[in-house]
């Protein structure tokens, strides 16, 4: 099974903690060079240099704020025209939007969760999505989550903007599909991120019950009765990266050690 990815050109959104640090970790250790996105340039920097070089990769990163999808753009145009740098693989990842009851939302919280995430996804994607047509290769990658499968409980924003998300990329998948692109979703459960150490506290607050019960009593809902680390959602986004991963494009991909009661 070939997961080779040297000579790849990787871009990993959110790359600097949780989920897309692990993302980036993994596909430099596969051989990609790999374009780091986020806002914070002092953990960029820090973090670049600390990726595996072994191969012979080439490491970059880029400073962009996706509540700012303008800045984002032009980011992204200026470094790929700069560097004549051609991607192969792009990762979307996004923190999510705040918890909270649907019916409380305030209609602002839609439109900036559908900025940041849809509109800046969409971004990268017009940014990159002709060269992969020329070269037959292109892996985009989605990272979204399970309630595009099963809604869940306090985070009406965010169940609502996934979802846009994933009907996106499933209409992308079947337009860029004829060039050997394929567009899929990472579903990731319950998982141990800051986002994760964030819901858990609130819950706490709300419920008057200790961080420990509820990190334990969601722990307790996942078939595997453990909540994820950060390195194992990775795992399967370096596979759907990878030439092995070929034919699979327009799903959804739970990572949720079996906790998604639908199929």
């Amino acid at each position: 099974m070939n997961i080779d990815l040297i000579g790849k050109n990787a871009i990993v959104c959110g790359s600097t903690q949780g989920i897309g640090k692990a993302i980036a970790t993994e596909l430099a250790l596969l051989g990609a060079n790999v374009i780091l996105i986020a806002r914070d340039v002092k953990k960029l920097s820090a973090f670049c240099k600390k990726l595996d070089v072994s191969k012979g990769q080439v490491h970059h990163y880029l400073v962009a704020d996706f509540s700012i999808p303008p800045q984002l753009k032009l980011v992204i145009e200026d470094f790929l025209e700069i560097n004549d740098m051609k991607i192969n693989i792009l990762v979307n990842n996004t923190g999510g939007p705040a918890g909270g009851l649907i019916e409380n939302a305030k209609t602002d919280e839609f439109i900036h969760a559908f900025s940041s995430h849809l509109i800046c996804n969409h971004i990268l994607v017009q940014a990159v999505k002709e060269e992969m047509k020329k070269s037959g290769y292109g892996r985009i990658i989605n990272i979204i989550s399970t309630s595009v499968k099963q809604p869940l409980n306090g985070l009406g924003v965010s169940n609502t903007i996934r979802g846009a998300v994933a009907n996106w990329s499933k209409t992308l998948a079947n337009e860029l599909g004829e060039f050997g692109i394929t567009v899929n979703n990472v579903l990731p459960g319950a998982t141990n991120t800051v986002r994760l150490k964030s819901i858990i506290s609130n819950t706490a607050t709300k419920t008057g019950k200790s961080s420990n019960i509820i990190q334990q009593e969601m722990a307790n809902q996942v078939p595997l009765k453990r909540i994820a680390q950060p390195e194992e959602v990775a795992y399967a986004v370096a596979f759907l990266a990878s030439p092995a991963a070929s034919y699979i494009s327009g799903i959804n991909l739970p990572v949720d050690g079996g906790r998604t009661k639908s199929l």
